[in-house]
């Protein structure tokens, strides 16, 4: 069998040495280059190390040329192993125009991503030989990595807190700005929109209540609001009505017209009038709505990943928990585990989940019928899952 050529993983160093080059020759790349590439996009270990040091010099504010960036390396012990100064000297005397920085941020950019798409392919593909009994693990891993890299983020790394801070900040100085408003996703309700400042990112919200007690309306009403009033995507898993019957809930209520005068088709001419005027809204709104039942949280995951990638997600709403399918050796393991992989959910989408759940009969057994968090049926993770 003829032998396979050896294949070098992607790289271009022309233009690795050209991004350097311009981030020791011009302070304003810098930030530019720190925006888009990491450390690790880098293909040479040199270049990885002169850039972190670059990143360090320019964290302290330290003026950053040939002087202070060979001192820095010489301090480290890596002056030599990047190739001295004369390397140095040439990475800098490399770039024709720094005008031309974000042509070369891209190369490296894609470079790496091939890179990174090859190492997943491998991972993928041993997965798929020592996992065989395992198909649906498999292919979440497969899809999670895939969707890692495309949203450009490393996955399960490390993030210094300076990083972090400087995010927060950020954040500190636009709540600071709209001082008095809601930060997160409004729900129309001042009350509730005072005690939890809107639903915020990352955060898993539980609306739970008796069976025919209004919380598929209610929770409806959240995403109206969301969508049509505030432009947000809304991604709607129905798993116990059809996404017809959820679209007329909507349309009823942004016409207000009642929801048994359209099934009855009892309308008048106001009527009439009310549902045209609604519906031109209500159909350029961003509610995708998927009602397979019986969905788990793998499929939930996937079909997230891909409508975000499309559209992007700003709420997801599921009606309700205890109707989806999860793993378990009992019922309660079962809603346990599809609890946490919610709250997961919410982490990895970086949105509000809002999550709909049955009420045990108990409140019915007090006296003054009033629910507590230990009623949640099936399971008591749900409440310390939620936020």
């Amino acid at each position: 069998m003829e032998n396979r050529p050896l294949r070098i993983m992607p790289n271009n160093q022309e233009a690795e040495q050209s991004v350097i080059g311009s981030m020791i020759l011009d302070k304003n790349a810098i930030a530019s280059v720190l925006e888009k590439l990491q450390k690790d996009d880098f293909h040479r270990d040199g270049h990885q190390i002169i850039f972190q040091s670059v990143l360090d010099l320019f964290t302290r504010d330290v003026p950053i040329d040939l002087v202070t960036l060979a001192d820095h390396l010489k301090s480290m012990d890596k002056l030599d192993y990047v190739g001295g100064v004369s390397y140095l000297t040439e990475l800098a005397s490399s770039v024709p125009t720094t005008l031309n920085l974000m042509s070369y941020v891209k190369i490296v950019s894609d470079k790496a991503m091939l890179r990174r798409l090859i190492r997943a392919s491998t991972e993928i593909m041993d997965d798929s030989y020592s996992k065989q009994d395992e198909v649906d693990s498999v292919v979440e891993d497969a899809e999670k990595r895939i969707f890692n890299i495309a949203e450009k983020r490393n996955t399960g790394g490390f993030e210094p807190i300076s990083t972090i801070l400087e995010r927060g900040f950020v954040e500190i100085e636009r709540i600071f700005n709209n001082k008095g408003t809601t930060t997160g996703i409004s729900t129309q309700f001042p009350e509730l929109d005072k005690m939890t400042s809107g639903f915020q990112k990352g955060d898993m919200v539980l609306i739970a209540a008796r069976p025919s007690m209004g919380k598929t309306t209610f929770a409806l009403n959240l995403a109206e609001h969301a969508a049509l009033r505030e432009g947000k995507s809304v991604a709607i898993f129905s798993l116990e009505m059809s996404m017809d019957q959820l679209a007329y809930k909507f349309l009823c209520s942004e016409a207000n017209v009642e929801l048994t005068k359209l099934r009855n088709g009892d309308l008048d001419d106001k009527d009439w009038e009310n549902i045209a005027r609604a519906s031109g809204p209500l159909s350029q709104a961003k509610i995708f709505i998927d009602d397979t039942a019986g969905i788990s949280v793998t499929e939930m995951r996937s079909k997230c990943r891909r409508l975000k990638l499309e559209h992007g997600i700003d709420m997801i709403l599921i009606d309700y928990l205890q109707l989806m399918s999860g793993k378990g050796e009992s019922r309660q393991q079962e809603v346990s585990e599809i609890s946490r992989s919610i709250k997961g959910l919410a982490k990895e989408m970086q949105c509000p989940v809002v999550a709909l759940s049955q009420l045990s009969r108990a409140p019915e057994q007090r006296a003054d019928h009033r629910p507590m968090l230990s009623d949640l049926r099936e399971s008591g993770s749900i409440e310390q899952d939620a936020d």
